[in-house]
């Protein structure tokens, strides 16, 4: 089976799978497998069109997705039984307001990284759209941004919504073959 068709494939499975993420129990399993086969249907187009960036770029936006949901996990945990500490010790009741700022903060630097994340995503499926000539990738990716952008208020998580399924119908866009970049001049 072509690269290309695989890719295909691989990322409109893995997107359709990245939507049932709220699904209870098995959801975030089915998410995670769903961030993999996308990650490996980006490694296929990148190879196949030769732009080692449009990987890279997906990449990092995966790893930083990573830092994030651990940065996310420590501080929370760390916010959380600090504040605890103090309330069952007998410290002041001020220490709600220690949870509260430690929660703030946590969702400030979750969504900072979020954004980032999503620069870099945009790169990759701006370079895939241009590639590709699959224009859809260029406006999931658009959705993606302006998504992390509002996730700070709900709007954002519908609009990151969104950009999954025209991910989903992008990677279906996909054609089953593409001629491969034309060779590099010869030297001079």
């Amino acid at each position: 089976m072509p690269a290309l068709e695989q890719a295909r494939l691989l990322g409109g499975i893995g997107s359709i799978l990245m939507l049932l993420a709220f699904v209870p129990y098995a959801g975030p399993v089915l998410s995670i497998i769903g961030f993999i086969l996308v990650l490996i249907a980006v490694k296929y187009i990148s190879d196949h069109v030769g732009d080692r960036t449009i990987f890279n770029n997906y990449l990092i936006a995966m790893i930083i997705g990573i830092i994030s949901v651990i940065v996310a996990a420590v501080m929370g945990v760390a916010g959380f039984l600090g504040s605890m500490g103090l309330l069952l010790t007998g410290g002041p009741i001020a220490t709600f307001a220690g949870m509260i700022m430690t929660l703030i903060a946590v969702l400030v630097v979750v969504w900072i990284l979020g954004i980032i994340a999503a620069i870099f995503i945009r790169r990759s499926f701006n370079s895939i759209a241009t590639a590709l000539n699959v224009k859809m990738f260029a406006t999931a990716a658009l959705l993606y941004l302006i998504g992390a952008i509002l996730t700070i208020i709900i709007v954002g998580a519908i609009i990151a919504l969104v950009a999954i399924i025209l991910q989903i119908i992008a990677f279906f866009q996909i054609p089953a073959e593409t001629a491969p970049p034309p060779p590099p001049p010869p030297p001079a």
